[in-house]
């Protein structure tokens, strides 16, 4: 089957608490809202997200045989999209996320996986073979598809997260892609211009939140591209946003679209992620932001 965009690896359970507050108060109990669960994880929010932008999109990751990923394996079926799995006794990964009234959130990531988890390169192979795009989550397996992406000649990109500039762990990823995602919040100053001195890269798109997005294309100034408000959707949850991002900017360079107007389509589609409460429970439709991109003119 041809796809669009694969992504490999990030899919998990998220389990989503709204506190009053955080840091918590050092008290015994604290009452919440009804504590609700979410298929979820960067990578099911690119492949998702890509999918409802109608771009025939799939992920390969790892998985348990245990009840998350019975859920995982169910929602990709009813949602008819390409999902290839490998099961681990380690299990499916999972999340803890608290969300205060105002959308923040502190995630308590379970990664579950051993260190230095292999698998055989067969769960990608033969739909990176087959894609226009993939994206590569940086899941420490993930790392040895990048090879056989670059290989089958198809763009790359990742998403480096809270990346610091200096961890040796992402390198590998930040230096394979042709677009690189990452999170302004522990980025140090030199990251970007390291990552053109050693990489491929064509752009890096540092994301930061209610500040908006920062468009680094290979040798031209960096261009500031302000967040999106959209007061039909007050911000309740930052839960995925910055995968809801990543997704519309892939699909809208994927359609031929500049830079600049790709960055423009991840911001909205990060500002619609974060009016509504969840895990990509409401990711942004193609219809919908051509009426928001119309709209900014």
């Amino acid at each position: 089957m041809e796809l669009d965009v694969f992504v490999i690896g990030g899919v998990g359970v998220d389990t989503v608490v709204r506190v009053p507050a955080l840091p918590l108060p050092a008290v015994e109990t604290i009452h919440v809202d009804p504590v609700e669960s979410y298929v979820g994880h960067t990578g099911h929010g690119v492949a998702l997200g890509c999918h409802l932008l109608g771009l025939r999109a799939g992920l390969a990751d790892v998985i348990g045989d245990d009840a998350e990923g019975y859920r995982i394996r169910r929602l990709y079926d009813d949602l008819r999209m390409p999902l290839h799995v490998a099961l681990h006794p380690s299990g499916t990964r999972r999340s803890v996320n608290l969300v205060t009234p105002d959308g923040g959130r502190l995630a308590l990531y379970d990664a579950r996986h051993p260190a230095g988890l292999r698998v055989d390169p067969d769960l990608w192979r033969t739909n990176v073979a087959h894609a226009t795009h993939v994206h590569v989550s940086i899941m420490d397996f993930a790392r040895d598809a990048l090879s056989d992406a670059l290989a089958a000649d198809c763009t790359i990109s990742t998403d480096l997260h809270d990346w610091d500039g200096r961890n040796d762990y992402h390198k590998d990823f930040a230096t394979a892609a042709d677009i690189v995602f990452v999170s302004t919040s522990a980025l140090r100053a030199d990251a970007v211009d390291w990552i053109f001195a050693n990489g491929r890269a064509e752009v890096v798109v540092a994301m930061s939140g209610a500040d908006g997005s920062y468009l680094h294309v290979r040798d031209r100034a960096p261009l500031h591209i302000p967040a999106v408000d959209l007061p039909d959707r007050p911000v309740v949850d930052t839960n995925g946003a910055g995968d809801a991002y990543v997704a519309a900017f892939l699909a809208r360079r994927l359609d031929g679209v500049g830079w600049y107007d790709a960055a423009l389509a991840g911001s909205i589609a990060g500002a619609w992620a974060c009016g509504s409460p969840g895990t990509h429970t409401d990711l942004i439709t193609a219809e919908e932001l051509a009426v928001r991109s119309r709209a900014l003119g």
